[in-house]
């Protein structure tokens, strides 16, 4: 084993700290002094205007995570959200205004599957004119050998600016775990050059969707401090009566939403269907589907207990739905509260 040069060991440090106190006084020579208003000047500013891009549910400018269990179907729910925002078109209960320019990168999916779930999404009277509207970027692209840039570095984040050009309005960063690399999904430190790029991002009116996984414990993955920045978090989750055959079937939660308001804001129970190719989306609020999900079983025989436990909901929900369908036991009480674990 060498021996450490003790003298060339410290003259190295203090030419790193030189280096970096260059580096922080060249930066703050750029930083503009910070500013206050107060309520008259604050009354008159023209801050810029909050355009709707897909009606209430995204803005310009917009941070928004979608985050769900492996397989549930983040993706197909987001390249849904690209494809009605870059063509101007519908999805669920939300319009586009017009057409916006929309860079979808991918981190883990095949190309060729790629390839055929967005073709399923684009409208059928979609133009030739709109092509560029929708860009996708797949790690299938990448030169031979080149590994996927990683978001949550500085170097990472400048490999993929020279793709987002002046028409791109919404950036899709699916996932954010193979898209951020860096440091450790638990610390918070790890996403702070993330939020940092995420703000450059909204200073510049572009809008982002973020897709994340869910942990064990059904709540998005890692630090909590993702959300704080956040305008919008939508969780997806399979009912507890989920059945594979079915397909994409599952709950859009929104757990936060700064600006969503009444049925913008309700649970909703959707399902994907894809024929010949083309990808069409049924949905209705959970409310409503979980009361029907609940006669039907009371139908077949199923006590309301046996009915909670299918379906993975409180008993009162159940006693409720049904005293509303008029299907109680004749000397049915409500239910006490289930006892506390211990």
């Amino acid at each position: 084993m060498e021996r450490v040069d003790v003298a060339t060991l410290a003259a190295t440090a203090e030419r790193l700290q030189n280096i970096v106190g260059d580096d922080l006084r060249q930066q703050m020579q750029l930083v503009q002094p910070l500013r206050a208003l107060n309520v008259m000047q604050l009354g008159e500013h023209q801050f810029p205007e909050r355009v709707q891009l897909l009606g209430p549910l995204i803005h310009a400018g917009d941070l928004a995570m979608v985050f769900a269990g492996r397989g549930v179907g983040k993706t197909q729910v987001c390249l849904s959200i690209g494809a009605a925002l870059a063509f101007g078109a519908v999805f669920l209960r939300w319009k586009a205004a017009q057409p916006v320019g929309v860079l979808y990168l991918d981190a883990e999916m095949a190309g060729a599957v790629m390839q055929q779930r967005v073709a399923s999404f684009i409208p059928e009277d979609a133009s030739d004119d709109q092509a560029d509207n929708f860009r996708l970027f797949t790690p299938d692209l990448l030169p031979e050998g080149q590994p996927l840039p990683d978001l949550s570095t500085v170097a990472g984040q400048q490999m993929v600016e020279p793709l987002i050009d002046d028409k791109t309005r919404v950036i899709v960063i699916d996932n954010l775990s193979a898209w951020c690399r860096t440091g450790k999904e638990n610390e918070s430190e790890s996403w702070t050059p993330v939020s940092n790029w995420l703000l450059t991002l909204r200073g510049r009116g572009i809008a982002v969707l973020l897709v994340h996984h869910a942990g064990k414990n059904g709540e998005q993955r890692g630090n909590s401090k993702k959300e704080d920045l956040l305008d919008i978090v939508i969780q997806l989750k399979r009912a507890g009566d989920y059945d594979p055959r079915t397909g994409a079937a599952f709950t859009w939660a929104v757990t936060k939403g700064r600006h969503l308001h009444g049925d913008d804001a309700a649970e909703l129970d959707l399902t994907l269907t894809i024929n010949d190719g083309v990808a069409r989306w049924a949905f209705k609020e959970a409310e409503a589907s979980s009361a029907e999900r609940i006669t039907a079983l009371a139908d077949e025989g199923l006590t309301g207990p046996l009915i909670a436990e299918e379906l993975g909901i409180n008993r009162s929900t159940v006693w409720r739905a049904l005293k509303k369908a008029g299907k109680l036991p004749a000397k049915a009480s409500k239910p006490q509260p289930e006892p506390e674990a211990h």
